[in-house]
Formats: structure tokens, C-alpha cells, sequence
């Protein structure tokens, strides 16, 4: 009899030394190691994801899932003026990002500040994080250095 399935071949650098597995491998044997991707304290991730969203790379709708009350409408506001555009094609960069935590007060709400440099300019943002019941970060409120902060209507008084 004959078998009609076809020799099992390798792709061109995907063979590895006898039964070594991507982990076993020894250095030199094989092909490139991977270095582990180190995931993003939340603060900073949010601070990248607003400026995607804030420098006109991502569009607003990107932020739904990821913002609650008026986080997402300030985006809507703030986006099409695309506040940190970076002038002659240079990406801004988010240079530092400080969390202001009371966890003995409030658990669940972090307030972040972010320095990010677009070329020569360096400029800031504010947003709070909030944390859902599902354990989901969510933005709850963004400010940035050239805007006026917002404050909610029902903690608006009356002057007399």
C-alpha cells in the first residue's frame, strides 16, 4: 500500500534541534528569543490610550468601552482639535505619569497626571480612573494643561 499524504515538511527558520520546545532553548540554538511583553501599569496605558485619541492616531469611538458619565463627551470635545498634533509628523511621547491614590479614603479612583512632549513643546494632562464593578479601569474625566477645568452641575452653587 501507499500512503497519499504528502512527506511533513518545515517552513524555511521554524526547525529547532531534536525536541527542543520555544522554552528549552538554549542560547544560540534555534531561532530569535522573545523577550516576555510587560504589561502597562493601568495609569500609563490610559495615558497612551488618551494620547492616541487626543493626538488624532485613534479615532473617539475607540475610547467607548474604556470611559464613563462625561469622560467620553470631553473627548468628543477635546479630539477634533486634536490637542497634541504632533507639528512636522513627530509623535508626542508620554514622558511621565504620577498616580495620586487615597486608598484608605477611596479604593476605586485614582487621579493621574501625564507630561507629554511633542517635539520642543512639553505640555500636561489630568485624567481620574475609576474602577468598575467587573474590577475594569474606566476614565472618568480629562483636563488638559490649556483648557479650563470642568466642574459637574450639581456641584455648581449659586453666588449670592
Amino acid at each position: 500500500m501507499t500512503s497519499t499524504t504528502r512527506p511533513r515538511t518545515t517552513r524555511p527558520g521554524t526547525a529547532r534541534p531534536g525536541n527542543a520546545r520555544p522554552g528549552n532553548l538554549r542560547p544560540g540554538e534555534g531561532s530569535r528569543r522573545r523577550t516576555p511583553v510587560r504589561a502597562l501599569p493601568a495609569p500609563a496605558l490610559f495615558a497612551e490610550r488618551l494620547l492616541a485619541v487626543l493626538s488624532g492616531e485613534r479615532p473617539v469611538h475607540w475610547m467607548l468601552g474604556q470611559t464613563v458619565g462625561p469622560a467620553y463627551e470631553q473627548l468628543v470635545q477635546l479630539a477634533p482639535g486634536v490637542p497634541f498634533g504632533g507639528r512636522g509628523g513627530v509623535r508626542p511621547v508620554l514622558r511621565r505619569c504620577r498616580v495620586q491614590q487615597d486608598r484608605a479614603v477611596e479604593p476605586r479612583v485614582m487621579e493621574v497626571s501625564a507630561v507629554v512632549a511633542t517635539g520642543e513643546r512639553v505640555r500636561a494632562m489630568a485624567f481620574r480612573l475609576e474602577r468598575a464593578t467587573d474590577r475594569r479601569w474606566r476614565c472618568a474625566a480629562v483636563e488638559l494643561d490649556d483648557q479650563p477645568p470642568r466642574v459637574p452641575a450639581q456641584s455648581r452653587r449659586p453666588r449670592p
